[in-house]
């Protein structure tokens, strides 16, 4: 089966600056764009096959008509989004809901379980992640109150840094990151506080009792341990597996072969160039290997971050 080459998705927002366009030479809609939907078949933006037999073709389409080619994977949606995320400004501090909450509250869609990997930031950034509050009682207290500074926890960050973010974790990305993000398939954020910022001359939206109702509390620290090895033609970086997704990250350098799983793997180029079965490569490109797509083989120097359905 052929290699599925994907056209992103680009999504402005209040935030958002132009470094999608500085660092990997994408066709942006405004110097205030702040996602790149990479790999997404979500009806709020969704990708397009780039070439080949299934050029134009919508991916969700796809995931319906031929599910062979996803190894028959479980559920009625692609389970997976791949983003990349230019944070010129503070994002909004949220959180995201669980399966069972979404279903319920947000018409059947899934939650959203996501995982953060630092491509860029300056000098002294911070990440806000997780809070202060002792138990439920003390958090929205303390939200209500409007006690923000003794509530937020940060962390500095520095590039290469990884997070897995759970449901029910309050988090942010700050201002002067960069972030690769794989996540389940869904657009639910809950926007707890917003630093009293206008947009359109109007507040935009919060969502305090969604927040509420779905911060855990007290916080706990998700134990992230990424294990490194040497590989032919590379070195690996197993990043996290997860109940949702399995990510993996590979610094190639010369040639390397991967024989992928039963199910499809997303493949992102995240720095450098080369090529994959003899086709081009450079960064900012994004492909899915189909299920048993059997052996790819990597030429040249480049990164590439790798996820799949666990």
């Amino acid at each position: 089966m052929e290699l599925l080459f994907l056209e992103p998705v680009f999504m402005e927002a209040i935030w958002g600056g132009t470094r999608l366009r500085d660092v990997f030479g994408y066709e942006i809609p405004s110097d205030t764009t702040g996602e790149c939907w990479a790999i997404s078949a979500h009806e709020n933006g969704e990708c397009k096959i780039a070439g080949g037999i299934y050029d134009g073709r919508r991916l969700s389409d796809l995931w319906k008509e031929k599910p062979e080619m996803f190894g028959n994977y479980p559920g009625d949606k692609f389970p997976l989004l791949v983003k990349i995320i230019d944070a010129k400004e503070d994002l909004s501090i949220q959180v995201h809901p669980d399966d069972l909450y979404a279903k319920i509250h947000e018409n059947g869609s899934l939650g959203k379980t996501e995982c953060w990997y630092i491509l860029d930031c300056e000098p002294g950034t911070e990440i806000a992640i997780g809070h202060h509050a002792k138990d439920r009682e003390e958090m929205e207290a303390m939200i209500r109150d409007h006690r923000w500074n003794e509530f937020i926890r940060t962390v500095p960050v520095k590039k290469g840094d990884f997070f897995q973010i759970e449901p029910g974790c309050l988090h942010a990305i700050k201002g002067g990151t960069l972030v690769f993000e794989t996540q389940q398939s869904s657009d639910i954020t809950y926007r707890v506080y917003d630093y009293d910022r206008l947009s359109d001359g109007k507040p935009r939206q919060l969502h305090v009792e969604q927040s509420i109702a779905n911060i855990r509390a007290p916080f706990k620290e998700e134990q992230v341990d990424p294990k490194t090895e040497k590989i032919p033609g590379a070195v690996h970086t197993h990043l996290v597996t997860c109940k949702f997704y399995t990510v993996d990250k590979y610094d190639i350098d010369g040639v390397f072969t991967k024989e992928f799983g039963n199910y499809f793997t997303n493949v992102s180029v995240i720095s450098g160039k080369g090529s994959v079965n003899g086709i081009p490569l450079e960064a900012g490109q994004h492909f899915i290997v189909p299920a048993k797509g059997g052996e790819c083989r990597f030429e040249g120097k480049m990164s590439i971050i790798c996820s799949n359905p666990e």
